[in-house]
């Protein structure tokens, strides 16, 4: 039986679309593209608020996409705890678009928290260190990661940086207390699970693009999506197929590529 073919997009952001600052070749073509297409974005990066990252594709020249169309894994961390733990209490470490997600539905309380929530951004000191690693210790507080990235692209006066991720910034809480973190970002369902739901369509009916095999493509092919990698970010052209993962529906080198390719296959998908 012939796959049905896609009828809406996921798109992840930093290395896709941007990075840092700055807009990659072929996004403003894309983005001007999806106004008749059901469609969102979905990012491991917890730091911004859906608004503020609304508010950074304007600064940049891009179109402003709506606010509700943006899923952050610090939405995601916050949704799946208040389903978990009605009315939690937390420890939150990272910048302040995690903290703005999880004070939507939960109450900060560093002295009786049931989880210690790490994010990514500044905000991880020895103190907080301490204080973490006392309330899982202590208080029996569940440990949890926004998202699995060890390192992520970032910008520097103008440079491309490597920054640590929520995978490197929960790594010292769990080696201190020998407890493993729960993750919620990609890889894992969640994310493409909320926003499946926002756009209403099946697993089958969606495809995910992004730039990284480990988490935007292999989650996405775990739970049946269409998957097209654009190697615009740190998984470069030219770089071998990582042994063991399953290769994505579409391998391409950019997003005129990618606009082209589905225009050829797809027709109709993109305005």
């Amino acid at each position: 039986m012939k796959r049905p073919p896609p009828r809406a997009l996921l798109l992840d952001m930093d290395g896709l679309l941007f990075h840092g600052d700055r807009p990659l070749p072929g996004a403003r073509r894309l983005l001007d593209r999806l106004h008749s297409t059901p469609h969102a974005f979905v990012t491991n990066n917890p730091i911004r608020t859906p608004e503020q990252v609304a508010d950074a594709f304007a600064a940049m020249g891009l179109p402003r996409p709506k606010p509700q169309r943006i899923i952050t894994s610090a939405l995601a961390t916050a949704r799946w705890l208040s389903h978990v733990r009605p009315g939690f209490r937390y420890f939150a470490v990272g910048a302040g678009g995690l903290d703005a997600a999880l004070r939507s539905v939960g109450t900060p309380d560093a002295e009786c928290a049931d989880v210690v929530v790490v994010g990514e951004g500044p905000g991880l000191d020895f103190e907080q260190l301490t204080v973490g690693i006392n309330l899982i210790l202590s208080r029996g507080a569940r440990l949890v990661a926004t998202n699995p990235d060890t390192a992520v692209d970032g910008m520097r006066d103008g440079r491309h940086v490597v920054l640590p991720g929520g995978g490197a910034l929960v790594a010292p809480f769990a080696a201190a207390t020998g407890v493993t973190p729960t993750v919620v970002g990609k890889p894992e369902p969640l994310l493409y699970e909320m926003s499946l739901e926002i756009l209403g369509c099946t697993p089958a009916a969606c495809m995910m693009v992004g730039d990284r095999p480990d988490t935007d493509i292999a989650g996405a092919e775990r739970i049946g999506m269409w998957t097209a990698l654009v190697r615009t970010g740190r998984f470069a052209p030219g770089r071998p197929w990582m042994e063991g993962m399953p290769p994505p529906d579409y391998d391409l080198n950019s997003l005129d590529a990618l606009i082209d390719a589905l225009d050829r296959d797809v027709p109709g998908l993109l305005a």
